[in-house]
């Protein structure tokens, strides 16, 4: 065992993977960075060994940029320096002219206690400490539209001059029906002091139209029916270069594929990986996948969205025991901390398999902060992570797919509906069901 993990600690296959990725640009689904960021990932995973190495092709809702501004009443000028805002993906092109309410934290009891009717609101990108659990962007954008707001500010609570994006829209709807920026820090605290209750103007201008995004597939180990997903996704927002979200995922699936072609004599069960597109959007390759994939056959998903930021891994193991007992047992064999959370996450590329019961992970990397710190802003660059932390991991993880592949491990599916159980008891159903995300009758199937 002992030559794999040598090898593996001193292999340049992922960290010259993800510095490819950050030099394409943009990556934005839809785009041709995005084209070229799967083309590269189908040729790494050739050249690692993987065989039957391809693209498969689907629609999607393309958004293109374009100028975006907050201007106070009878004033032409922008309130902020042009950095400080930036419409949010998949934001209609509209223009919305009303008094601003600065809704602090966003939380939905606040929206259910104010009156926003006809106005513009502001939220923050946190909860506060110890709140029960974290709320997402997209559910307060609908918390906004539901009550009835004409436009939606997102304050980023990083400093640093930083506006946050994120999409909108919903899986019916992808485009969001009030227009929608993302403003920094900064500037959020001088529109709260300057303008709260007063009247401002948001535009945003984006082209709309029809796009293709793409999944990169390839194989390890035995021509088996049941197969070990190991996956990440290969978009980025356009802002920057999205080294940690999720070019580091990437990266760590063409690192697993160059040492599990190493161990392939090791594999007792196919393994597969999968490089989603436009996962930024509404985890649309990932969606596209699962409806046409046989569930009962997937063993488990190793989903990588957050790997790299931090030296120890975070694994959320969604209620399956067998995840957890796994992945504390290479923890043993190593003698190396790894962090399992058994709640559930429903924000990246497992959850359309997850949420029927498969067994996934979402692997990343551990945080002390709310939110996604560097991500999804202009900072999210390649020198804040480190080449010693994915190939640490990538040992880990090496070990913790071989053994999820042999045959003498058996991860219990869940019913959908103790899915469904769980989704309310940690009180996440209400976010979802307003976000369109929730995908059960009212039996939970």
């Amino acid at each position: 065992m002992s030559t794999w993990i040598g090898e593996t600690f001193t292999s340049d296959a992922g960290w010259n993977h993800l510095e490819e990725l950050v030099d394409i640009g943009s990556r934005m689904a839809g785009s041709d960075g995005e084209r070229e960021a799967a083309e590269r990932t189908r040729r790494a995973l050739a050249d690692a060994g993987a065989r039957n190495a391809r693209l498969e092709s689907f629609g999607v809702q393309g958004w293109t940029r374009g100028e975006s501004s907050i201007r106070s009443e009878g004033s032409s000028s922008s309130l902020g320096l042009e950095h400080a805002s930036i419409a949010l993906p998949r934001s209609p092109s509209a223009t919305a002219t009303a008094e601003l309410i600065d809704l602090g934290y966003g939380l939905p009891e606040s929206f259910a206690e104010t009156d926003i009717d006809g106005k513009v609101v502001m939220v923050r990108s946190d909860v506060p400490d110890h709140y029960e659990r974290y709320v997402h962007r997209r559910e307060k954008y609908y918390h906004a539209v539901d009550s009835g707001a004409v436009g939606f500010i997102y304050r980023n609570h990083v400093e640093g001059c930083l506006p946050p994006t994120g999409s909108v829209g919903t899986p019916a709807d992808p485009i969001g029906e009030i227009p929608a920026l993302g403003v920094s820090s900064e500037l959020g605290a001088r529109l709260a002091r300057r303008f709260d209750g007063e009247e401002i103007t948001i535009e945003v201008e984006a082209d709309v139209g029809d796009a293709t995004s793409q999944n990169v597939h390839a194989e390890l180990g035995p021509e088996t029916d049941d197969r070990v997903l190991v996956t990440s996704h290969v978009d980025a927002h356009d802002i920057a270069e999205g080294a940690l979200d999720n070019g580091a995922g990437t990266a760590m699936v063409v690192e697993l594929a160059t040492a599990l072609a190493r161990r392939e004599d090791d594999l007792e069960t196919r393994v597969e990986f999968v490089a989603y597109g436009a996962e930024e959007v509404g985890l649309v390759g990932s969606e596209h996948y699962a409806e046409q994939a046989t569930h009962d056959d997937i063993v488990a998903v190793v989903n990588n969205d957050g790997v790299v930021g931090d030296r120890t891994l975070s694994l959320t193991c969604h209620g399956f025991d067998g995840l957890e007992s796994a992945a504390e047992m290479v923890s043993d064999w190593f003698d190396h901390p790894i962090e399992t959370d058994p709640g559930l996450g429903p924000h990246s590329d497992h959850w359309p398999f997850v949420q029927w019961g498969v067994p996934g992970y979402h692997v990343k990397s551990t945080s002390d902060e709310v939110g996604r710190g560097w991500g999804h802003t202009y900072a999210d660059t390649l020198e804040k992570l480190e080449k010693r932390t994915l190939r640490e991991q990538a040992v880990l993880l090496t070990e913790l797919v071989v053994h999820l592949a042999s045959d003498a491990v058996t991860i219990d599916h869940r019913a959908p509906d103790a899915i469904a159980a769980d989704l309310e008891e940690q009180r996440l159903a209400e976010g979802m069901r307003i976000t369109g995300d929730w995908p059960y009758d009212s039996d939970g199937n």
